[in-house]
């Protein structure tokens, strides 16, 4: 007996399929050391051999390569698989991957089962191209599924019509839109078949009925056709174009007309060597025979979004039938046949347009799933993200809910249901309760924790905490708020921005100068653009520092170069007029790059840089105003330090919150002293922390205060 045929050995009976040939031996000898090893228990298949059998076959006609044959076996053999999987992490990574996409792409069909006729097929197949990495994965899922449904009439019926449901609602919509067409059409046609079997039967008896008289028809077109081209001096392959039921049927549907008016049901192809080939043949085809108007396209000149290029017309052919004539290449054949695994097939010897090509394809893949149906062309033009800058998370039901890379709970809330947003307090993920500035990941399952009546918070506008990531949940958030009375904002206005400024020491700063900035008369104006979300209280906290102030007069003192000195790498500060002077930041204020400063020349310490309202340096500069210096930010290196002030509830874990988030903000802590209030059960603490700039310290207090039981974060004055 062959090895084809022993059913005692599958090992044996895989390797020696003319499809495995091409995995290489090192994997080869492999497979044969885990079929050894598990001899006893034997590959432990999930799907019967001729499955996985005519699996390699399709996974070959696809141009697959030795890690997909290898990733395909192992899939299904599940104790070959748990036997080498260690290795393989190690030695063949690129088979582990790809054994992982098919394990992820389970998710998908698993959601898909607890879903069955709904409206999710649109989510589900945006998840399974955002979990699949490695693209190779999805001619492995399709070959799969086509096997299975080859095999589908050995299953009971409910089986059998779940298998065909989901090729219909995932596997035959994803291998028309990578242009498969292969496997598209015998996908769509089984799946058919098994779920309106009745339809099918009738279409295929219709078919059958002229079957005889149509192919004596395509054998006159084919000599007549045949020798027009020749006498116009073209190389041409003519043949038959087979019809698909479940295509037919759907153009029954969508021209609403019956079996016997389909312009298509007799055709033919025509293959030629180039382009311009096409258009010979093209002008052969209508001189030979009158063409139906407005049944011209050319694919050729305006690819589909799939990257389809062909030439389609309808002529009335001999005997006054209407016959359909699709005119490419070779190349667009192959391209039409096999789809993106063309390009595996063919990508040796390819010159760079070939890659380019290949790259537009892939990067075709990561937008396709923004389709909004099943038809062949996308719908409209595709500029906005790729399948790799959304997430897709999931409600406790399963439902798939598509969002922005970066989005949060309160995102999540948004999108199912703007109430819902408005009453989020809180969320769950995977069953752990989680903040809501937390960054969810595809795949994620998500709860919102909503309160029975409720309104958006205010600072969920701030960008700087983190809250929405989504400009359609800002949006709404903001549309709530505007509804609002004029005075109510101005009030929530004035009180989130003297919040940010006290937090920043800048309590006391007149918001005039910065009105125009921000396109605003009067401060109410500007309180109300804050209350909205318009405008940031950072934003208006980093103008108000970016300020050009007056200079101090500039004292006399002994000459000296007028040229700019840098005072040190450490100090990253510039002293006009003045050489050869120590310079240091101000304890007492601390100012930070981004901030106006002003230096003081002291006695013993070379210039003491200060912020211009510091009450140190404006007792000091008005007894000595000589000694008043123009200083500037030069570069800086290393970080600044800033004191921090606390409030908080005594609480437990609270210490280790505080410093965590310090950490995760690339901040560093110098020096840490509390102090208890006795009786109020609080907490107060000042921190000398080490930060980068100004920003990243406005950024900081605004997340430090909205830690469980703080009260007052804000900076030390």
């Amino acid at each position: 007996m062959s090895p084809a045929h022993d059913r005692q050995d599958p090992i044996s009976t895989l390797l020696a399929l003319p499809a495995a040939s091409i995995i290489a031996p090192d994997l080869q000898a492999a497979l044969r050391e885990a079929a050894s090893a598990t001899a006893d228990t034997g590959p432990g298949l999930r799907d019967p051999l001729p499955v996985l059998t005519d699996t390699l076959s399709s996974l070959a006609l696809l141009g697959g390569d030795g890690e997909v044959m290898a990733a395909a076996i192992l899939h299904v053999a599940t104790n070959w698989r748990e036997h080498l999987e260690p290795s393989l992490q190690r030695q063949q990574p690129a088979v582990a991957a790809l054994l992982e996409g098919q394990r992820a792409a389970n998710q998908v069909w698993a959601l898909h089962a607890e879903h069955a006729g709904g409206a999710n097929t649109e989510g589900l197949r945006r998840l399974l191209l955002a979990i699949v990495r490695d693209l190779r994965v999805v001619p492995i899922l399709l070959a799969r599924q086509l096997a299975r449904l080859r095999a589908a009439n050995a299953l009971p019926e409910p089986e059998r019509r779940a298998l065909a449901q989901l090729t219909r609602d995932i596997h035959a919509p994803l291998a028309n839109r990578l242009g498969i067409w292969q496997l598209k059409w015998e996908l769509e046609d089984l799946a058919f078949r098994h779920l309106e079997p009745d339809t099918y039967q009738r279409i295929a008896r219709l078919l059958d009925e002229k079957r005889n008289d149509r192919q004596r028809y395509i054998e006159q077109v084919q000599a007549q056709l045949g020798e027009a081209m020749r006498a116009q001096g073209l190389a041409v392959e003519i043949a038959g174009r087979p019809k698909h039921i479940y295509s037919i049927w759907k153009k029954m549907q969508k021209k609403n007309v019956p079996f016997g008016e389909l312009y298509d049901l007799r055709a033919v192809r025509v293959l030629v060597d180039d382009i311009p080939g096409c258009y010979a043949a093209l002008g052969v085809v209508h001189a030979l025979w009158t063409p139906v108007p407005s049944e011209f396209d050319d694919y050729i000149a305006r690819p589909k979004r799939n990257d389809y290029r062909s030439l389609h017309t309808a002529v009335l052919g001999p005997d006054g039938k209407t016959l359909e004539v699709q005119i490419r290449t070779r190349e667009m054949h192959a391209q039409a046949e096999l789809g993106v695994a063309a390009h595996w097939r063919y990508k040796e010897g390819r010159s760079a347009a070939g890659d380019a090509a290949l790259d537009r394809k892939i990067g075709w893949m990561r937008r396709l799933l923004e389709q909004r149906d099943d038809n062949t062309d996308l719908l409209g033009e595709i500029d906005a993200e790729l399948a790799e800058d959304r997430i897709y998370a999931l409600t406790p039901r399963g439902e798939v809910i598509d969002l922005p890379q970066g989005a949060t709970p309160l995102d999540f809330a948004y999108h199912v249901h703007t109430e819902v947003g408005h009453r989020c307090r809180g969320a769950k993920v995977d069953g752990r309760i989680v903040p809501l500035d937390y960054n969810l990941q595809t795949g994620d399952r998500v709860e919102i924790l909503t309160a029975k009546t409720g309104e958006p918070r205010r600072d969920w506008l701030v960008a700087a905490n983190g809250f929405l990531a989504s400009a359609r949940s800002r949006e709404k958030v903001r549309n709530w708020f505007h509804k609002l009375d004029r005075a109510r904002n101005v009030q929530a206005g004035r009180e989130l921005l003297e919040k940010e400024l006290k937090r920043l020491g800048l309590q006391n700063a007149e918001l005039a100068p910065v009105l125009a900035k921000f396109n605003a008369a009067t401060a109410d104006d500007l309180y109300v653009l804050v209350a909205l979300g318009d405008v940031g209280p950072h934003q208006v906290g980093r103008a108000l520092h970016d300020l050009e102030r007056p200079e101090p007069e500039t004292p006399t003192l002994p000459p000296a170069p007028r040229k700019a000195r840098k005072a040190g790498a450490t100090s990253g500060l510039t002293v006009q007029g003045v050489g050869n002077l120590l310079v240091q930041i101000a304890r007492c204020c601390q100012p930070l790059p981004g901030e106006p400063i002003v230096g003081y020349l002291t006695r013993a310490r070379g210039v003491s840089v200060h912020r211009p309202d510091c009450a140190a340096f404006l007792r000091l500069s008005a007894r000595h105003p000589q000694r008043v210096l123009p200083v500037e930010w030069g570069g800086t290196s290393g970080g600044y330090e800033a004191d921090v002030q606390l409030l908080a509830l005594d609480r437990k874990w609270l210490l280790k919150d505080i410093t965590n988030l310090i950490a995760q903000e690339n901040a560093h802590v110098a020096d840490i002293h509390s102090q208890t209030e006795r009786g109020s059960g609080r907490i107060r603490m000042r921190l000398r922390l080490r930060v980068a700039d100004f920003g990243q310290l406005s950024t900081l207090l605004g997340k430090l205060s909205g830690l469980p039981g703080v009260e007052e974060a804000r900076r030390a004055g």
